[in-house]
């Protein structure tokens, strides 16, 4: 379904690169953004292509919902990594975001987002795809790196995506770490990151499988799983050396970086 883009977006940014190169893609589009902030760490470059940064903690609905309406914003993109740890570092939490905790039948992440989307719909705002402005991050399949899987990396491979799409599904993670057919590892609320952390402390450092999908009915609007250069910086000090991603349905945040990176440490990266 294609949709008619406003001339002004609003961009609600968590942590890391991709709120930033949405917006610049935006700006370069002839596009006017208004960022809402919850992060600090791209906060300066995100004022580079917004006309306006607002910062504030995950749980300040009241203000933000204050802002969109003060601003006549009509559509809003989610991007960018908010962690548990975000919102505990903010623990502000205003009268309606309590009542949507209290709401929520489970703080799983598909329920909070589908109510936070809910209560932004009451405004008359559309919540757009995530992919919108940034498709040219979005991997496909061949393998990206010069070194290419062995038979047994793919055996590990072709599990940990089974298992991988069965977590999804239950909307418990997206990441497992694998190694000789063994599950060392399942991402949880503590993230990726820290997934590979523990399988690469199993694994003695030695060759650990790492791979991340999609969840099988994945809302485009919210949490499409993301892989940047921290990922495989935490992969080469825990051992892991090779990372598998859903084709089509994962974003690489720095594709030629990780790439020159990976192909550096003899590391594999490929999406299936």
């Amino acid at each position: 379904m294609s949709i008619t883009l406003d001339n002004k977006q609003c961009l609600i940014a968590g942590n890391g690169i991709l709120p930033v190169k949405m917006a610049q893609n935006a700006k370069n589009n002839g596009l006017e953004v208004v960022a809402i902030s919850l992060s600090s760490d791209n906060f300066k470059e995100l004022q580079k292509y917004c006309s306006k940064v607002y910062s504030y903690g995950c749980g300040q609905l009241d203000s933000i919902k204050k802002v969109l309406i003060e601003e006549n914003i009509k559509q809003l993109t989610f991007i960018g990594k908010v962690s548990k740890t975000m919102i505990l570092k903010r623990l502000k939490f205003e009268p309606t975001a309590l009542e949507l905790i209290k709401k929520a039948p489970k703080l799983n992440d598909d329920m909070v987002m589908l109510l936070l989307i809910e209560e932004l719909e009451k405004l008359g705002i559309t919540i757009l795809d995530q992919t919108i402005f940034i498709k040219d991050l979005i991997v496909q399949e061949g393998v990206l790196t010069k070194l290419k899987p062995t038979k047994e990396q793919m055996i590990d491979i072709e599990y940990g995506y089974k298992i991988a799409r069965e977590m999804g599904q239950l909307d418990i993670g997206q990441s497992v770490v694998m190694k000789d057919k063994m599950i060392l590892a399942v991402e949880a609320i503590e993230g990726t990151d820290q997934c590979i952390k523990r399988g690469g402390k199993l694994s003695r450092k030695k060759g650990a499988v790492v791979v991340k999908v999609a969840k099988p009915k994945q809302d485009m609007r919210f949490d499409i799983p993301t892989v940047g250069m921290n990922t495989l910086r935490i992969m080469k000090r825990y051992g892991a050396n090779v990372l598998a991603l859903q084709a089509g349905a994962t974003i690489i945040a720095e594709q030629a970086n990780m790439i020159d990176f990976a192909n550096k440490h003899k590391m594999v990266l490929l999406a299936v």
